[in-house]
């Protein structure tokens, strides 16, 4: 397994300490589409 960390202010979301369930779909989606394109990168990088 391997650590993938995309930062929310990567993608212009700002996050607050404790409940953030108000955050919009759009906003949720930008953290994870950036998670999984960074999975990507990472295997792509350790198949080399």
């Amino acid at each position: 397994m391997f650590e993938v960390s995309a930062t929310p202010t990567e993608v212009g979301v700002n996050l607050k300490q404790g409940y953030n369930g108000d955050l919009t779909s759009r906003e949720a989606g930008s953290v994870g589409g950036q998670m999984v394109k960074k999975m990507i990168e990472s295997y792509e990088n350790n198949m080399k």
